[in-house]
């Protein structure tokens, strides 16, 4: 959490000796420092130069430090200065730009931080948290949104960026143009890079896709696609709705010392292997006259790998429950017009599953079964031979 101002203890007692001493100036704290540029090598290859028209100028990288230095995340951690970096700092849509690599130890936490020029001063007015377990340094696309749209800083590794059209973005000193992205729906963009130590063939298509304009702070917008399939399985899908308190990507909150904490980035929120299983196709009220698909939607994310259900209607809009980790016997609430339980897990001769007394199954396969949400909480039970995995829906929640 955040720690003492830099003016506490140690600086009130070098006032008290100077002040005995008989020196009446109070002396001021030392300049704020942060590295321009990033120190992160690929073999010889810098992989985060200083870049930007004012890289250079020591006015405005001391103000940037200053308003790092004074910038806290959603818990009140504070960034690290010494392991944190300016990637980018320069003019842009005729104003002054910086992005930040932050370092927040107390969380293990990495901010991409965007901060705008005000009079001689910065501010940061965007923070997203890189969600990988990894640096996020060692990412080679970073977004940036600005009034004008999105825009992506790319690392040096990166030969050439494909836009969501797939023709070649135009990148300046490492930032490309304005990207015209929708805001809540998802779009890809592929990265080309070139060889290095790390990659001796390079990589063809390093592909990322972007959740949309929509997604706020500090969520961070883009999610690893090196398969293709989780392209296809967002296409259609509303992104902002699924990353909402009640969506799959939003519906697991990040918690500090026991209490959800909802300024904080979801620990549900996505950052690959996103993918769908065909269940079957149902006949449900509220999902139209045709047979809707149902599917399990499944993600990685920072805490392990997710899971949802995903109903996709002959007409109209698809429907999406909540996130569930991974278990042996999932649950899923689904919110047609007469909600329903979904229940799925891995059939065997060795496990069967128990509902309450009087469940109607509207859907009985192996290892899925579909009964009408209980009126009260109530608990279904999958019996294997070595273990039950008890799991309740119902009631008001």
């Amino acid at each position: 959490m955040g720690s003492l101002p830099r003016s506490g203890i140690v600086g009130a007692a070098l006032t008290l000796a100077l002040l005995i001493g008989g020196c009446g100036t109070v002396p001021k704290e030392p300049p704020v420092a942060l590295r321009v540029g990033y120190d992160t090598l690929d073999g010889t290859l810098q992989v985060w130069p200083s870049r930007g028209a004012l890289a250079g100028d020591p006015q405005a990288t001391s103000a940037v430090a200053r308003a790092v230095d004074e910038w806290r995340s959603p818990v009140e951690d504070r960034a690290h200065l010494p392991s944190s970096g300016i990637l980018w700092l320069g003019e842009v849509d005729g104003g002054r730009l910086a992005l930040v690599a932050a370092d927040v130890p107390g969380e293990a936490g990495s901010w991409l931080l965007q901060l705008t020029g005000d009079g001689a001063e910065f501010t940061v007015d965007r923070a997203v948290e890189y969600t990988d377990p990894g640096y996020l340094v060692y990412s080679d696309v970073l977004p940036v949104q600005l009034p004008t749209g999105r825009r992506y800083l790319v690392s040096a590794r990166v030969d050439r960026l494909l836009g969501p059209d797939r023709r070649p973005l135009a990148v300046t000193d490492g930032l490309t143009g304005p990207v015209a992205l929708p805001a809540c729906a998802a779009r890809t963009v592929t990265a080309r890079l070139r060889p290095s130590e790390s990659l001796p063939s390079g990589k063809a298509a390093d592909r990322l896709i972007d959740l949309g304009t929509g997604i706020d702070g500090p969520r961070y917008p883009l999610v690893g696609d090196d398969t293709g399939s989780g392209a296809k399985v967002l296409d259609g899908l509303d992104t902002c709705a699924l990353g909402t308190k009640t969506g799959p990507f939003g519906s697991i909150p990040h918690r500090v010392h026991g209490e959800a904490h909802p300024g904080s980035v979801p620990v549900s929120w996505p950052i690959d292997r996103l993918s769908t299983k065909e269940l079957a196709e149902v006949e449900l009220v509220g999902a139209g006259e045709e047979p809707a698909k149902l599917e399990q939607l499944s993600w990685r994310t920072d805490e392990g790998m997710m899971t949802a259900a995903l109903l996709r209607p002959a007409g109209g809009p698809p429907l999406v429950s909540a996130a569930d980790r991974l278990e042996p016997l999932q649950a899923y609430v689904l919110p047609l017009s007469s909600p329903v339980v979904v229940l799925v897990w891995q059939p065997s001769p060795e496990t069967s599953l128990a509902l309450p007394a009087n469940t109607i199954r509207l859907v009985d396969r192996p290892g899925l079964v579909v009964v009408p949400k209980p009126a009260t909480r109530e608990t279904f039970s999958l019996i294997a031979s070595d273990k039950t995995t008890d799991r309740s829906a119902g009631g008001a929640n």
